[in-house]
């Protein structure tokens, strides 16, 4: 099955309550690969590498957040895989 790539940008209450750590639980569950990082306009960029049902229900995940959280939008993009993460990170 063809890896796909998804980037999707997550909006709203996103730093501060745990979302990064949140979204690699949810991404290495999943045996996703990629990384997930704060922005500097508050939001949270995930980049992630894999099936498209797997990064299907990552999406979902994204949309509904950690507890403390509050997302008003996500904004994604599906690209092809570029085969470029080892595993599922939090970056800086």
């Amino acid at each position: 099955m063809a890896e796909k790539r998804l980037e999707a940008q997550v909006f709203g209450v996103v730093q501060g309550v745990g979302f990064r750590m949140f979204v690699r639980r949810e991404a290495r569950r999943q045996g996703l690969s990629g990384c997930v990082r704060n922005c500097a306009d508050g939001s949270v960029e995930a980049v992630a590498e894999g099936t498209e049902a797997q990064l299907r229900e990552l999406l979902q995940a994204l949309a509904r957040g950690p507890h403390g959280s509050r997302v008003d939008r996500v904004e994604s993009r599906w690209l092809e895989a570029r085969g470029e993460f080892a595993g599922f990170e939090i970056g800086y």
